[in-house]
């Protein structure tokens, strides 16, 4: 089983990251995919990529620190993106719920990610919340210019009449702990609508634990309570859901191995 989006660079993992790593067997894990924020825990994920077998990296700005990018960012995420453990780059995007960068700076450096991730010929890893048409603007220019580059919305929290357009554009998402959530009317009837092979897991932790353990920090074996989750949504069987999403994982991040 794959976590296919996950932060343990966060320093919520500082006192066990460790015992996390060393368990990942036991725990059923055969992959973990690490992704950056800005520059710092980009270069963050890719030494624990480097340090361990079965972590990866994604490198890139997410909205939220648009305001720290700039030319001599660019140039180090160039460098890190030539590891052969950094997997795509981002998460990028836009998020206009908490507009901790404004709104024109964040559209400038999620252009800029996307024109890096052309140029280093990686797959995408988009942050989007509360932004849906303009995510979907820019994806769809991005995409009309580098027709078949590989897009994935993560943690996806919009409608399934807006994924299947996304989906039109042939983007992958990314599903989490909210999917397990008593209330989250929409994001079941995504995770039972999106098409099987465009479907990754993640649980985007330490945040979004999933039911039944909401509440504490999320970690990446908590993916296992997504997958039952989503399966039962579909009427799938666990472990075909986990292998069809595990191959869908490798296919997205184009994985060498």
């Amino acid at each position: 089983m794959i976590d296919a989006h996950s932060h343990l660079e966060n320093e919520a993992f500082d006192d066990d990251r460790e015992e996390i790593i060393a368990r990942m067997d036991a725990d059923g894990l055969d992959a973990v995919v690490n992704v950056g924020s800005d520059l710092e825990t980009s270069r963050a994920v890719v030494d624990l990529a480097r340090k361990y077998d079965k972590l990866y990296a994604v490198v890139g700005i997410h909205p939220q620190e648009a305001d720290g990018y700039n030319p001599e960012v660019r140039k180090e995420l160039v460098e890190l993106a030539k590891d052969e453990k950094v997997l795509a780059i981002g998460e990028c995007g836009l998020d206009y719920y908490y507009e901790n960068s404004p709104r024109e700076v964040q559209r400038e450096v999620f252009r800029a990610m996307c024109d890096l991730a052309a140029e280093v010929d990686l797959p995408l890893v988009i942050h989007s919340r509360d932004a849906a048409e303009e995510t979907y603007d820019i994806v769809r220019e991005f995409l009309d210019a580098h027709p078949g580059h590989h897009v994935l919305i993560h943690c996806y929290s919009y409608s399934v009449e807006m994924m299947e357009r996304f989906m039109a554009l042939g983007c992958y998402l990314s599903l989490g702990g909210v999917t397990t959530f008593k209330n989250a009317k929409v994001p079941k009837r995504v995770a039972a609508a999106v098409p099987i092979d465009r479907l990754l897991l993640e649980t985007d932790c330490p945040y979004m634990t999933p039911e039944p353990n909401r509440g504490k920090r999320n970690e990446p074996k908590f993916v296992a309570d997504v997958a039952k989750n989503i399966a039962a949504l579909r009427g799938m069987d666990v472990a075909e859901l986990v292998a069809r999403t595990d191959e869908n994982t490798k296919r997205f991040y184009q994985w060498k191995k």
